[in-house]
């Protein structure tokens, strides 16, 4: 009796220890399947779409990280383009590694993300440098100093502020470019963030994509020139206006997702301006940015998004 105990003890653990390494060798194996994943993700950024269906294939853990989950929603939409496309926590940008300026920057805005946490905001944050941009492309804070121009914000530190991490990374200098200060960013430009915020509190859910121009001047028959500015010994390029799309993914009566456009000059502007005057049809955004915003949906399913003519901004600022 005692040695079919022992004999059945043995067999016990035996399987056991199979079963756990069975177990323990599918986790591994799926850690470093998502690892890779996530690198391939880095190369090629619709990766993103396709990863959700290659989990489901052998998910018997949940080891994605939240950042991954993130870029997925941020991107439901796909992207505007896919120079040197960077993934951060609550946001995704393009590097424009000449002009030392992000192509465009990229935000799916909640109730959540805009009414944030108490202590969580920019006065724990400080701007600085992102070291994984090479040095030879990269700018820095010596590059603002003295320049004249304000380290403006592309995705607005408010706009993340349920996590102090979160609003942290909206500091650094791959989401700034030079921005007039009094009567631009602390001005028209301060007063579309807010009303961004606005929209995601009253209906939830909004995505926003937000860059530079570089607008050309007719020279007279079919020439055009494009003048700007540069700072810093990394020559970082002062934009001549700046855009910001708007898609409010909730449902409004006419049963479509609606889409606002706005373009504005990085110029002093008057106070009593309406936003309303910087509205802008989205493929003169696209004409000149070069960028396909919201491919992911249909543009006739969008209401709003096209406008008859060109707006204020593109009549009287140039």
């Amino acid at each position: 009796m005692s040695h079919s105990w022992q004999l059945l003890l043995v067999v016990s653990l035996g399987l056991a220890s199979s079963v756990a390494c069975f177990v323990a060798g599918v986790y591994f194996q799926h850690s470093h399947a998502t690892r890779l994943l996530h690198k391939l993700v880095q190369r090629d950024p619709y990766a993103c779409y396709i990863s959700p269906k290659i989990y489901k294939a052998f998910c018997f853990f949940d080891t994605e990280d939240g950042t991954a989950h993130r870029v997925q929603r941020i991107m439901k939409y796909g992207f505007p383009g896919l120079d040197d496309v960077r993934f951060y926590s609550d946001f995704v940008l393009s590097y424009d590694r000449r002009n030392r300026v992000a192509h465009w920057v990229c935000e799916h805005l909640q109730k959540s993300n805009v009414q944030g946490l108490r202590g969580v905001g920019r006065g724990r944050a400080n701007y600085r440098s992102d070291w994984s941009v090479p040095s030879n492309f990269r700018s820095t804070l010596a590059d603002y100093r003295h320049s004249g121009f304000d380290r403006g914000h592309l995705a607005a530190a408010a706009n993340h502020r349920d996590k102090q991490s979160h609003c942290n990374e909206t500091f650094l200098l791959t989401n700034i470019a030079p921005q007039i200060g009094q009567g631009f960013n602390s001005g028209a430009w301060n007063k579309l963030e807010i009303y961004v915020r606005e929209l995601a509190q009253h209906f939830g859910s909004v995505y926003v994509c937000t860059g530079p121009l570089f607008k050309p001047r007719p020279q007279g028959g079919d020439k055009w020139n494009v003048e700007y500015q540069m700072i810093g010994s990394n020559m970082v390029a002062v934009p001549t206006h700046f855009f910001k799309v708007i898609m409010l993914e909730s449902k409004l009566p006419l049963g479509k997702p609606y889409m606002e456009a706005y373009v504005l000059p990085n110029a002093t502007l008057p106070e009593k301006l309406e936003l309303r005057q910087f509205l802008c049809d989205i493929r003169e955004i696209e004409h000149y940015a070069g960028l396909d915003f919201f491919q992911g949906i249909r543009r006739s399913d969008i209401f709003g998004s096209n406008y008859p003519n060109e707006s204020q901004v593109f009549r009287d600022f140039n």
